[in-house]
């Protein structure tokens, strides 16, 4: 059994006709991925300046498209890199993706720590990518059908004035780049995210399978290795090019750092034969080495759906991507903590957790942080549970009448009070929920008191403040509901429901 860091870069017996060098595309490749962040900081701005701009141009947007038929500039960029990609191959990942250039930086930074992670090899978690994408972008028109109801028509929706509505605010979208862009770098290797996280990236992978251009090879090879040594894609190259003429692993994200530091010119971007074509060839003879017994394997694969289901959306915080990545890492160290339990010598990449018996300060550090780490993932899987139950019953009790009614919402608030009191940080929702649960059960003092929780923890939510004036005018309070409804319109003077009722109230107090 292999360590965790033990899969070899270049084979011992492999030689090396000169040190290897740098690659002349790297500060190419890095202005490309530069001059990406540059155009969106523009775009950025731009919607700052007016008010309105182009939808965001970013794949994960072409859910609003299937879901909803909103036709937006996402899903129109999506589509387009998808049949590049089945032509020219998975250029886009290596030179404009941001989730790469934050892998790259992060790799580099490693180097300058002369740290050079190297691939992790899971036969089930590079299954992720698969998993999320079929989620994303074809479970909800699938569960559609399903149902029996039709698509959407489809309605052009190529600008907005709501442009972050759909991203994270800037705490969690550093924490993204940080985990998915650096962190899992460490742990995974170069392009972690992209093999064990990226949806995006698995829709690339089978279209690059289909492409007709690829990285080939000359008689010139020698076999120096240099190859393998500079691709960040995880990609031997050196065997690929020697097994099948040219690079077949639909990982390969044309960064060219292979082409560029061959001694021998023997690398070259031509045509080929589309690898779709040669997947039986390409099964028989690619050699497969794995870092995890098939007990580990499933164990991780527990690990990493107990953690997605803890923090997916967690506090109405954690993104998916986000989620993704933090239970990749998740897995890997619970399999790491469980061989450092069971094995005299462990490593993980470079840092030495036990060796002949006697642990480190870093193995120390795990043994005593995983359990944590493990707490907490528990915790907040209780947290998840107890909100998401709470609002199944709460939908649930809107389709029935009479006591069923009665009892469901009583159960749901028991629910939404559990996941209130455990929850390590306060969730305006569900103070939002619990308002409207306490309000139909005719407690307008609870709902006026949940109400106005669920605005102070979160002040720039609509709903909890129309909800309030509500409550405000049942209670005869109508100054009350007045001040709270022009709040309000400063926030959303598009709301229709909060100008409608701010009308009516302003008509009662003049009578």
């Amino acid at each position: 059994m292999e360590r965790l860091d033990s899969l070899p870069v270049l084979d011992k017996h492999t030689p090396r006709c000169e040190p290897v060098g740098s690659s002349r595309n790297a500060k190419l490749r890095a202005l490309s991925l530069l001059l990406f962040h540059v155009v969106a900081a523009v775009h950025i701005a731009h919607w700052k300046i007016t008010g309105s701009s182009i939808t965001p141009v970013e794949p994960s947007e072409a859910m609003q498209t299937l879901e909803l038929g909103l036709l937006n500039a996402g899903f129109l960029l999506f589509v387009g890199l998808i049949l590049s990609t089945a032509v020219l191959g998975r250029f886009f990942c290596g030179w404009a993706c941001h989730f790469v250039a934050y892998q790259d930086m992060a790799g580099w930074v490693l180097r300058k720590l002369s740290i050079k992670p190297r691939p992790v090899r899971s036969r089930l978690l590079i299954l992720v990518p698969f998993g999320a994408a079929f989620y994303m972008f074809l479970w909800p028109t699938l569960a559609r059908m399903l149902a029996g109801h039709e698509a959407p028509a489809l309605v052009a929706h190529l600008t907005t004035e709501d442009f972050w509505g759909t991203f994270p605010g800037p705490f969690v979208t550093a924490l993204t780049v940080l985990l998915d862009g650096f962190l899992i770098v460490y742990f995974l290797g170069a392009k972690g995210f992209c093999t064990y996280g990226c949806p995006y990236g698995a829709f690339f992978n089978v279209a690059e399978r289909l492409a007709p251009v690829g990285i080939q090879v000359t008689e010139s090879c020698e076999q120096c290795g240099h190859c393998t040594d500079v691709c960040t894609s995880n990609v031997r190259v050196h065997e690929e090019v020697a097994k099948f003429g040219g690079v077949v692993d639909p990982g390969c994200m044309k960064c060219l750092d292979c082409v560029s530091v061959c001694p021998k010119d023997a690398l070259y971007v031509g045509r080929r034969t589309p690898t779709v074509l040669r997947l039986g060839e390409i099964t028989r003879r690619k050699k497969r080495a794995w870092d995890f017994t098939w007990v580990e394997e499933v164990a991780m694969a527990m690990v990493f759906f107990v953690g997605l289901y803890a923090f997916r959306g967690l506090y109405e915080a954690v993104p998916f991507l986000l989620s993704l990545g933090i239970s990749v890492c998740l897995a890997m160290l619970a399999v790491a903590g469980w061989r450092l339990l069971r094995r005299r010598t462990v490593t993980l990449q470079h840092q030495a957790l036990r060796v002949d018996g006697t642990f480190t300060r870093a193995g120390v550090a795990l043994v005593l942080g995983l359990p944590l780490l493990l707490a907490f993932t528990s915790h907040s899987a209780v947290v998840q549970h107890q909100t998401r139950e709470g609002t199944r019953l709460l939908v649930e009790a809107e389709s029935v009448q009479g006591r069923a009614q009665e009892a469901l919402i009583v159960e749901s608030l028991a629910h939404l009070q559990r996941a209130s009191s455990f929850g390590l940080i306060p969730v305006g929702s569900l103070h939002l929920k619990m308002g409207a649960i306490r309000r139909a059960q005719g407690d307008l003092v609870g709902a006026e008191r949940e109400m106005r929780r669920a605005i102070e923890i979160d002040p720039s939510m609509r709903t909890p403040r129309l909800e309030l004036a509500e409550i405000l005018v049942r209670k005869g309070d109508l100054s009350g509901a007045q001040a709270v409804l022009e709040e309000l319109l400063v926030i959303d003077p598009a709301n229709a429901g909060g100008r409608r009722l701010l009308e009516r109230v302003q008509a009662q107090r003049r009578r």
